[in-house]
């Protein structure tokens, strides 16, 4: 279970990352894949709030390192699992192509819960 965790938050930690580093530098890939008309109105709408599309970047880029870092784990899971909520049903109501990727994120986000449920108690108990 203790080495499924670590590759787990690893490999989150590290799809946000590499997700959210482009965007601040600058790096966009040459050809952006072909959206559908309410992809493309999406989207339209969250660059023309202008602070939404940083804000949820930076909040990658700080949830994937937390993840990277072994002692703040917990904290980067829970931080990321509503930008990982979003992306599931961006996908599941607007591009059902990448759902299986994006349904192994969300996996991989309720697994690291699981795994640190212990971390959690004291948020929940009175």
């Amino acid at each position: 279970m203790k080495i499924a965790t670590i590759i787990i938050r690893v490999l989150l930690g590290a799809m946000y990352l590499f997700a959210s580093i482009p965007f601040f530098f600058k790096i966009m890939p040459a050809e952006m894949p072909a959206m559908t008309a309410d992809q493309t109105t999406f989207m339209t709408g969250i660059t023309a709030s202008v602070y939404l599309m940083p804000l949820i970047k930076g909040t990658e880029l700080v949830a994937g390192i937390l993840l990277l870092i072994g002692r703040t784990a917990p904290l980067g899971a829970l931080l990321i699992f509503p930008i990982t909520l979003n992306i599931f049903l961006y996908h599941a109501f607007l591009g059902p192509k990448e759902l299986p990727m994006v349904a192994v994120m969300l996996i991989f986000n309720v697994f690291l819960f699981f795994a640190y449920r212990q971390k959690y108690l004291p948020i929940l108990s009175k």
